[in-house]
């Protein structure tokens, strides 16, 4: 494999939003953001109907938040829409389905609408219910109306890996990518994920990156340790951040989001620029 060899000076590194009080604004929200040292933020659509709602907002309202991120020089260049956790496009049960693919459209449009780059969607084919060949093909089905949708907009939809067997590495997604074939599909992995998968399957973290050369558009960098996919703290889990920074950097990989959770302390601003700088020290070691 050859890999280029390029500046790891030049990267952007976001910040997930949920890393912060949900009671702060969105201006507010950039603001600490840049205030801790990160260089945009990457906007969360969950499951919870407070953030689904969001994608129903109207032009008024997307201005305003196309405004807070002009005012406070915070750009917001990615989505995290993980809103499928609950509505997954693979579901036997068609209303669930139905209610899928309208997230799916409505983020596209407000990505589109906002100047959002990447919309990082979840690869589930069912998260509640069971997996099997009827969600998996209706997964693909819908996937490539998703795509489509996608590429009349402009905007890159992209796996991320999961903490399910379905999509838990970067070499599933790719099976994926190849059977729709559109470079409005890429791969946004999840380190944290993707190194309990290659802890569970035995492979390497780096060769599972490699499986996606000239599709990784971003990597989400989050800890974990075996079994552990949330809540860990930085530099207590098991994750190699500098040799996978260091692979992704030769891949081309130029976004980064530091992904997180606001846990109710008082010194969540610290917490931000503690995890600023932990993340930029695996990048220095890569210089």
């Amino acid at each position: 494999m050859k890999m280029n060899k390029q500046n790891a000076g030049i990267y952007r590194l976001g910040l997930y939003e949920k890393s912060m009080p949900s009671v702060l604004s969105i201006r507010e929200k950039l603001d600490a953001a840049r205030q801790a040292g990160f260089d945009f933020m990457e906007l969360s659509v969950d499951e919870t109907e407070e953030k689904l709602a969001r994608l129903k907002w109207n032009e008024v309202q997307k201005q305003d938040l196309v405004k807070a991120s002009r005012e406070t020089g915070m750009k917001i260049l990615t989505m995290c829409l993980s809103g499928h956790r609950k509505y997954p496009i693979g579901s036997e049960v068609p209303e669930v389905r139905k209610k899928g693919m309208e997230v799916m459209s409505d983020a596209i449009r407000f990505a589109s609408d906002t100047g959002l780059r990447i919309i990082q969607i979840a690869g589930y084919d069912e998260y509640y219910g069971t997996s099997n060949e009827i969600t998996r093909d209706l997964f693909l089905e819908n996937l490539r109306k998703s795509v489509q949708m996608a590429a009349a907009e402009g905007v890159i939809l992209a796996f991320e890996t999961m903490e399910t067997a379905f999509m838990d590495t970067v070499g599933k997604s790719m099976v994926y990518v190849h059977a729709i074939n559109s470079p409005y599909l890429q791969v946004y992995p999840d380190l944290g994920n993707i190194t309990n998968a290659a802890a569970l399957y035995g492979h390497r973290v780096q060769d599972d990156l490699i499986c996606g050369m000239g599709h990784l558009v971003a990597l989400h960098l989050k800890e974990t340790l075996p079994g552990v996919y949330r809540e860990v703290p930085f530099g207590s889990g098991h994750v190699d951040f500098a040799g996978a920074i260091k692979t992704a950097i030769g891949l081309g990989v130029k976004l980064y989001v530091a992904e997180f959770w606001y846990n109710g302390k008082e010194n969540w601003q610290q917490e931000l620029e503690s995890a600023n700088h932990f993340i930029r020290s695996q990048f220095i070691s890569n210089s």
